[in-house]
């Protein structure tokens, strides 16, 4: 069955813009797991603009779904990711003056650099996921370097689709159907995520290389007017339903 991760930053940036504990991340996490999310994903921002590290801390002591950390690919988050070691590490672009993460990693560019970044989070027992757009040289660098998971970032996809630039939403997403082929016959698990909706999820979903979909701005928008568990649920349904 495609999986659900559900990423539970914005629950934080809602917390954090009025500096009160409310809302709780972790509470959001436990409705995704009643709703029947299959994992949780929080972003540890360099700045911290919304999960803090007191949310990881709590994540890790209490949560029963696997947590998939995304992070940069520094020497900070590096030493975090060893001290809770989560079940995935997630390794993104980074940008401080970004309002959500643009584009996917660049791994060609820099082999050397994420091979040797990834080996102690690999031998600590975290799976490493790579965020990458869907180009062939990305791919198999991710590949040689010896990561386990890629991500591919559906926001173009989704932006194209928004902007009713239906025949270049086509051509994204043959692109991604060809990139997740790609990799999974190069040994790679394929997951996907990135401004996925309810209208934008069923294509995607229906891609059959695809393991897991990772979501999370949308259904806490969504989760105002129907709750976060109908939200989830939802979402489950037009995945499910793309899939089968």
């Amino acid at each position: 069955m495609l999986r659900l991760g559900v990423n539970i930053d914005h629950v934080a940036t809602i917390r954090n813009a009025r500096g009160t504990p409310w809302p709780d991340p972790l509470r959001a996490a436990r409705i995704a797991e009643q709703a029947g999310a299959d994992g949780i994903t929080a972003h540890l921002r360099e700045d911290r603009r919304h999960i803090s590290d007191a949310d990881i801390d709590a994540l890790m002591a209490d949560l029963r779904l696997p947590l998939n950390l995304e992070m940069a690919a520094t020497a900070e988050m590096q030493q975090i990711a060893l001290r809770h070691r989560p079940h995935a590490v997630c390794l993104v672009p980074e940008k401080r003056e970004e309002r959500t993460t643009e584009g996917g990693l660049d791994v060609a560019g820099n082999e050397s650099y994420l091979a040797k970044y990834i080996a102690p989070l690999r031998d600590a027992g975290s799976r490493v996921s790579l965020f990458i757009g869907h180009e062939p040289d990305q791919i198999r660098a991710a590949a040689r370097i010896g990561a386990a998971v890629v991500e591919l970032h559906t926001g173009a996809y989704c932006d194209l689709d928004t902007e009713g630039r239906h025949a270049d939403r086509d051509a994204e997403l043959r692109g991604l159907r060809d990139g997740a082929a790609l990799a999974a016959s190069l040994g790679l698990e394929v997951h996907a995520g990135h401004g996925l909706t309810f209208d934008t999820v069923g294509p995607i979903a229906a891609i059959p290389e695809i393991a897991e979909l990772n979501i999370g701005h949308f259904l806490i928008a969504e989760s105002v007017f129907i709750g976060l568990g109908d939200a989830i649920r939802e979402m489950r349904r037009c995945m499910d339903k793309a899939r089968t």
